[in-house]
């Protein structure tokens, strides 16, 4: 199976360098606030004909790459 994060690009020339889908114009967090608002992976491929299945993977392996905790410290109020 392919890493799908490399379907996510980082260009300081495209989106004011927010996370892409393939160097396209789809920031990430739209993708994201898309399907948060209840939008299904067919409904967004259907409106964003240039978009792919797998780059909703993606989208989504990235968020859960960034939602990673890897240390909880607690701070003395």
């Amino acid at each position: 199976m392919e890493d799908q994060l490399t379907r996510i690009t980082i260009n300081p020339e495209v989106c004011h360098g927010k996370p892409t889908i393939r160097g396209l114009r789809y920031p990430v967090e739209m993708v994201l606030d898309l399907l948060s608002a209840g939008m299904s992976t067919a409904d967004i491929l259907a409106d964003y004909p240039d978009l792919e299945a797998a780059d909703i993977t993606a989208v989504l392996q990235y968020a859960a790459h960034l939602a990673r905790v890897q240390r909880v410290e607690i701070l003395p109020a």
